[in-house]
């Protein structure tokens, strides 16, 4: 075994799966005390839950007035389903795809729906051209690569008097990235991501130009029953006033309201910003300098600042894939850091999230414990050769 040291530092919070997500700093159970459980969803206790929940997620997004904004079933990938399920169809597509989560939705427009459909990918690490999209086509994509560590640094390439419509999945960048709302037409994201919420819900924010396409276009396909937005050619308007489509967890409403008001306590969208700027700068600053390792993404304008990945470069590690898992378990084995793990469908390396409600504190902390397993397993492997 390796005779470095362990470091002196342990991180407070060794939470830093990507989702579900570390729960906000001074979270406690004491602040769900008001959920209204073992009441209906549709009385008007539970409908002013679901209501004060779409208006915080308003005012904390900064989503302008217009936009529709629905709490509905299955999470992102429901949100994201209902979206092409419901809009798809009327025109060319063409669908992004930078990491496994994108690749799933090109699969389901391709083989699902069987559309007309251009398909542009990029590597992990890399994303797609964006100049070279053609935005009068129905646009599908991540803004932020979950999986792969990469996001889109702005929305400066899609175009104003664009044709088609945008429909971005937003679920590892919706409060802690600037999301450009006049160039998003779809949104979609879940609360257990950046917010640390509880899963099994979706959040689908629509613009004016959706819901015109909603009330003038229907698909060929039959829509199930938790896909329908609109009846007698108009939306419903209730899924977006705190109706949903079936029956929320009141626990998981009331987790999401105390998130939202913490969000609001530290400054809302300019706050939630600026925490996980820092954690991927206090990531940054430890990688570079460190010549045995690498962010996963090519270019620092596109790196993620909440699902940051890692490569390890090290050309004297036999296998790669191995070596980063038995860093992944040394540092959980010391209680340091739990499901750092790359994704299963990613390069071989770490994963560490960063997103708003991880404390800076912890991610410095947790940087040289990743140095010592690193230089501990190294040494293993060496007296195994």
């Amino acid at each position: 075994m390796s005779d470095a040291p362990k470091p002196a530092t342990r991180p407070a919070n060794p939470r830093f799966s990507s989702g579900p997500c570390a729960k906000f700093p001074g979270y406690s159970y004491d602040l769900l005390a008001d959920a209204p459980l073992g009441r209906s969803h549709r009385a008007a206790v539970g409908k002013a839950k679901l209501k004060q929940a779409i208006d915080l997620t308003r005012e904390v997004l900064q989503v302008p007035d217009g936009y529709r904004i629905g709490i509905v079933p299955a999470s992102d990938t429901g949100a994201v389903e209902m979206a092409m399920w419901s809009l798809l169809g009327a025109r060319k597509a063409t669908m992004l795809a930078w990491e496994s989560f994108g690749a799933g939705w090109v699969t389901d427009v391709v083989k699902q729906l069987r559309i007309d459909a251009e398909i542009k990918t990029a590597d992990y690490g890399q994303i797609v051209d964006m100049a070279e999209v053609d935005f009068d086509t129905d646009v599908v994509f991540t803004w932020n690569g979950t999986t792969s560590g990469v996001r889109l640094p702005n929305g400066t390439a899609i175009p104003a008097d664009r044709a088609g419509l945008t429909i971005c999945d937003a679920t590892s960048a919706a409060f802690a990235m600037d999301l450009p709302w006049d160039k998003l037409d779809v949104t979609t994201f879940s609360w257990q991501k950046v917010l640390g919420g509880e899963a099994a819900h979706g959040m689908l924010i629509l613009s004016p130009r959706a819901v015109e396409r909603l009330e003038s276009y229907v698909p060929a396909w039959p829509l199930p029953k938790i896909f329908r937005l609109t009846k007698g050619g108009k939306l419903i308007e209730g899924i977006f006033a705190g109706e949903t489509v079936n029956t929320p967890s009141m626990l998981a409403v009331e987790d999401y309201l105390a998130a939202l008001n913490w969000a609001k306590s530290i400054g809302g969208l300019k706050g939630l910003v600026a925490r996980a700027d820092a954690n991927a700068a206090a990531v940054a600053d430890f990688v570079t300098g460190a010549d045995w390792l690498a962010n996963l993404a090519d270019d620092p304008a596109t790196a993620s600042t909440t699902s940051v990945c890692l490569k390890f470069t090290d050309p004297a590690i036999l296998d790669g894939a191995a070596f980063a898992k038995a860093v992944a378990k040394r540092l959980e084995a010391e209680g340091v850091a739990f499901d750092i793990g790359a994704y299963r469908d990613a390069p071989p390396g770490l994963r560490i999230w960063c997103g708003s409600t991880v404390e800076t504190s912890d991610i410095q902390a947790l940087m040289p414990w990743i140095e010592w397993a690193y230089r501990t397993e190294l040494a293993a492997q060496s007296k195994a050769a």
